[in-house]
């Protein structure tokens, strides 16, 4: 139906756009880097789309690249993943930690994402085994209960489970307190 879209950027929150196409304003929901990585209200856009068709909903999800795109329509295969949630990955993390994560079945790194549970994260993992490309992507490294204390502290602070995530993965495994990993972590959040 609508595969892209091209036009003026009239208004941004969070995750929405308005996009004036032609005249008409279309609300594009769309992953935080994505949003990010827009220039001001006024400026030229360019997104692939997915548009979501329900009884009594018209939804339009759009992304920076095709590979993004392809990423979120894979994860919508996945029973009880809705758009809602495959953006909140995508938004998570780049799209190469996701795809690494799934094809290693790494149910540690996908419960990080938010709305991914344990049993969601090991569907996921089952869902997409082989349908996944991560060849040549390295591996994610698994959190140990002291990253997930950084990564929880870092979360209630207001960082994204992407920043956060990298940052407990930075904190050197000499750093044995609580309190210092997340010194550390702010640290680098701080000097990114």
């Amino acid at each position: 139906m609508i595969a892209s879209l091209s036009g003026k950027l009239q208004a941004r929150a969070d995750d929405t756009l308005i996009v004036n196409v032609g005249g008409v304003g279309l609300r594009v929901r769309v992953t935080s880097a994505t949003a990010a990585n827009l220039d001001a209200v006024g400026s030229h856009v360019d997104l692939f789309t997915h548009l979501r068709v329900r009884e009594d909903e018209l939804s339009l999800y759009g992304f920076a690249t095709e590979d993004e795109l392809r990423l979120f329509e894979t994860l919508l295969t996945v029973s009880g993943i809705g758009p809602k949630i495959a953006l909140g990955i995508l938004s998570a993390a780049p799209t190469d930690t996701v795809r690494v994560a799934i094809a290693q079945g790494n149910v540690e790194m996908l419960t990080t994402f938010p709305g991914i549970g344990k049993k969601t994260a090991q569907r996921l993992a089952l869902e997409l085994k082989g349908k996944v490309d991560a060849s040549g992507l390295g591996e994610v490294s698994e959190l140990t209960p002291l990253d997930e204390d950084v990564l929880n502290a870092l979360i209630n602070l207001g960082y994204s489970a992407a920043e956060a995530a990298r940052a407990a993965r930075s904190v050197p495994s000499s750093a044995k307190t609580v309190e210092d990993r997340i010194r550390i972590a702010l640290q680098y959040l701080g000097g990114s």
